[in-house]
């Protein structure tokens, strides 16, 4: 008789999620990859810049590709942004399969390869914030580790009030995806990412 394998802790969750994956692969490689990782390093850094600099008008690839400076490029921006773009983080959700990872890839796919971008540098922007707190999701209670997530997405926010409210308050897929994890299988991508945006929101409107 054979037992279904165990599933894995809360800790082990946290620290392998989808996207979290995609981030440590890019980021720790030691192989071409790690020159594409920097090469999304300029163009990530170019777009926030853009946003906390511009006066409210939308951002073409250009813009963005002038504010990369010399290593900017058409062909670059392109490999990093856009449908045929390499290593792009909603290819990473689609792939897994899993339901949540598919509702938040949904939510995620963009036809302007520019909110794509936006999307990834909001990503990299929280990560900081999330790599300060995200030990503690795995040890609380569900309703603390939601309180937290929900303290580092504020925090954040308010730090980079631009990038929180382009593409319509879209909240960091990490933080989507975190909280699936949080509340394990009882919310769906769908509605964690409703969730955020409406805590993206409320926080920007408390700044006004």
């Amino acid at each position: 008789m054979t037992t279904a394998p165990a599933a894995p802790a809360a800790s082990e969750r946290f620290q392998h999620t989808v996207i979290g994956g995609w981030m440590r692969r890019l980021t720790e490689s030691s192989s071409p990859r790690r020159s594409h990782w920097q090469t999304r390093l300029i163009y990530y850094g170019a777009a926030a810049q853009l946003l906390e600099t511009s006066d409210g008008s939308p951002l073409t690839w250009r813009d963005i590709v002038v504010t990369a400076g010399p290593r900017g490029c058409r062909s670059t921006f392109y490999e990093v942004a856009g449908a045929r773009a390499r290593h792009r983080m909603v290819d990473e959700l689609i792939n897994d399969g899993g339901s949540d990872a598919v509702q938040i890839a949904l939510r995620y796919l963009r036809n302007d390869p520019v909110d794509q971008l936006i999307d990834e540098t909001k990503v990299w922007s929280f990560w900081p914030y999330r790599q300060q707190f995200a030990w503690s999701l795995a040890v609380l209670p569900p309703d603390e580790a939601d309180a937290k997530l929900i303290e580092g997405i504020e925090a954040w926010a308010r730090h980079h009030p631009a990038l929180a409210r382009s593409v319509d308050h879209t909240p960091p897929a990490c933080a989507v995806e975190d909280l699936t994890v949080i509340h394990e299988n009882r919310l769906s991508g769908t509605r964690a990412a409703q969730r955020l945006t409406e805590v993206m929101t409320t926080t920007m409107k408390g700044m006004r």
